[in-house]
């Protein structure tokens, strides 16, 4: 039920969502200086909202900086988190934006940094089919030569807070020592320690697939762009997933 009303909370708590509610009310509100309001606040939002430049203020704060890696011996395991695959069209997996944290989980892995990798995630869609994210991402895996007996696969959450659940018992049935690396994008870093650490795992972040620009300072960093504005609907639903997970 959790699971359900998540996904149906998001749509109320997105930017876009509060931008064309003023907007749509703004239209019909017979009452004028009402009506203004409206209108006005929709165009603010969509100024605040479409902006880089606060986009990458915002996201300085909140990005979880990566922590050194120990220089000598391995880590037992690093735990990617899912949501990097799904299924397309023809019924096949494939790979979608958020694919850094696959090659960063493969790099450390094939570098020795860690013994083991646990690819976390089964299917997160509301009508789920038979398509589970690690059981294809193992095959993946195994055509780059990464032994069978080194992957771990956990395929039944369809959250965050059942990837730390599920992956424990995992990890703890392998007798794999804590801490473990996790490798996460750098926007879920932040809810994802949170959620790791209150299952009692520890672990040290690797934060990967950044959305902020590049830091430099530029008139671009002022001109409106649609990217921030979906950026931000990711960040949003980072903000209030930390926040209920806090409070919970």
């Amino acid at each position: 039920m959790f699971f359900i009303f998540s996904k149906l909370l998001l749509i109320f708590i997105l930017p876009l969502t509060w931008i064309l509610a003023c907007l749509i009310a703004g239209l019909i509100i017979k009452k004028p200086k009402l009506k203004r309001r409206l209108i006005l606040a929709s165009v603010l939002l969509l100024i605040i909202f479409t902006n880089p430049f606060l986009f990458d203020q915002f996201v300085s704060v909140w990005d979880i900086q990566p922590v050194p890696l120990k220089s000598t011996g391995q880590y037992s395991c690093v735990i990617v988190l899912g949501g990097f695959a799904g299924e397309n069209s023809n019924g096949q997996g494939q790979f979608n934006s958020a694919s850094d944290r696959f090659i960063e989980g493969l790099k450390l892995i094939t570098t020795r940094k860690a013994s083991h990798i646990l690819i976390s995630g089964g299917n997160g869609s509301l009508l789920p089919g038979t398509f589970r994210e690690s059981d294809w991402v193992k095959k993946q895996l195994l055509l780059m030569n990464v032994p069978d007996s080194g992957i771990i696969t956990e395929n039944k959450s369809r959250n965050t807070i059942e990837n730390a659940a599920f992956s424990k018992v995992l990890l703890n049935n392998r007798h794999l020592q804590q801490p473990y690396i996790l490798v996460t994008s750098a926007f879920h870093m932040r809810r994802s320690l949170g959620i790791f650490k209150r299952a009692g795992i520890a672990v040290v972040p690797y934060p990967c697939n950044y959305l902020k620009g590049n830091g430099g300072f530029s008139f671009g960093e002022f001109i409106p762009d649609a990217i921030v504005l979906s950026n931000w609907n990711i960040y949003t639903k980072e903000v209030v997933g930390t926040i209920v997970n806090y409070i919970r």
